[in-house]
């Protein structure tokens, strides 16, 4: 995973680690990263790899350059996979739009846009910079190139009823070509949209059974389309999924490259957690005078557990008790499992627990209820 930390400007819903700056020097940026992955292959080699993700931020602000020398890089030390998936990060503004092929011929194989929403409104209220025509043109183009095209949207916002949700995801869905990722509007402490909130002005939010109803909507007009999710908010056809993100869910390592960017990675079979410095002035400038730019922390066996359970009960295939048992040398509390299985949210069928489709509304509370106690 590639952390490109900078936007054109800061939506009001975000809490990730991204940040506005009117001058950036990507030849010193590239710099960084080429150091940081010949530090990386020193740790892992000899692997396969399968996958890269540039994300953000907005990736898509990078020159088409570094892009590929980066990836260039990255080829010339790991074995890479004969179906190695590429995946970058883009605004769908026309300015960027116009970098698609370069980005193609720099070898990204998978786009992923990030629309949020098809109305001009609702695309203000976000804090985005582009219009609805915009968006659909940037997915026409991106789907007329690459090889894979993924788009986000977001939904359970301001005002939005049930018929205007479900008109706006049909036109979404006709545009799409295998993949696209639905997020319910979520209100992160510290973010605007966050402040308003606590200040009681950010008006016409869904109340609990709203969102709901939302949802399951969603839901039934993704399986229409024969989108169902794989992912409690990413949809696909069979052969279209994330292969990137599947190793977040399916709990295999990863490395994290930039700043604010997390790994997990197992060194001499110790699985390790890595995060880089979060400012990208302080990592730029630590990586530059070959300082400590990320910190490595062990993880217990029992966190390992909790951690391939919150990741892997979101993805349809659920996870393996076994597996959980050989992390940690615990078991799942059984009686716990059963009191979830007749409550109709879960189901286990042999070596695998899967959260059902009623269940994934209410997937925190199955995952505290699961992770709480093992015996």
């Amino acid at each position: 995973y590639i952390h490109w930390p900078f936007c054109e400007s800061k939506c009001p819903y975000c809490d990730f680690n991204s940040h506005v700056s009117l001058k950036i020097d990507q030849k010193a940026w590239l710099k960084a990263y080429l150091k940081c992955l010949e530090n990386a292959s020193r740790k892992t080699t000899p692997r396969l790899l399968n996958t890269i993700f540039f994300g953000g931020g907005t990736p898509s602000l990078m020159n088409p350059e570094v892009v590929f020398e980066i990836i260039d890089k990255i080829k010339s030390l790991w074995t890479v996979s004969n179906e190695l998936e590429i995946t970058l990060e883009a605004n769908p503004s026309s300015v960027e739009a116009i970098k698609f092929k370069d980005y193609q011929l720099a070898g990204i194989s998978r786009l992923s846009v990030g629309v949020q929403a098809l109305n001009n409104i609702d695309l203000k209220r976000l804090g985005r910079l582009h219009s609805a025509t915009e968006a659909i043109n940037a997915i026409e183009i991106s789907n007329s190139i690459f090889s894979q095209t993924s788009f986000d949207l977001i939904y359970a916002r301001q005002e939005q009823t049930i018929d205007e949700w479900s008109a706006e995801l049909e036109r979404a869905l006709r545009l799409q070509t295998g993949h696209i990722s639905l997020y319910q509007l979520t209100i992160e402490d510290g973010t605007p949209f966050g402040n308003l909130s606590k200040k009681g002005k950010l008006k016409g939010l869904p109340v609990d059974d709203q969102a709901a109803n939302l949802y399951e909507v969603t839901q039934d007009i993704c399986n229409k389309f024969n989108l169902p999710a794989y992912e409690i908010s990413n949809h696909s056809k069979p052969g279209s999924e994330s292969r990137h993100n599947l190793v977040y869910w399916r709990y295999g390592d990863y490395l994290g490259v930039g700043p604010g960017a997390h790994g997990r990675i197992t060194i001499d079979d110790k699985k390790l957690a890595t995060v880089g410095k979060h400012d990208p002035r302080e990592w730029l400038s630590a990586v530059k005078n070959s300082k400590n730019y990320e910190t490595t922390t062990p993880i217990s066996s029992v966190d390992q557990a909790k951690e391939y359970m919150v990741m892997g009960l979101r993805i349809s295939e659920g996870i393996s008790l076994s597996r959980v048992k050989k992390i940690c040398d615990h078991k799942i509390n059984e009686n716990n499992i059963g009191y979830l299985t007749d409550l109709g949210l879960v189901t286990v069928d042999d070596d695998r627990l899967s959260v059902n489709s009623s269940g994934r509304i209410v997937l925190n509370q199955i995952i505290n209820k699961l992770s709480d106690t093992f015996y």
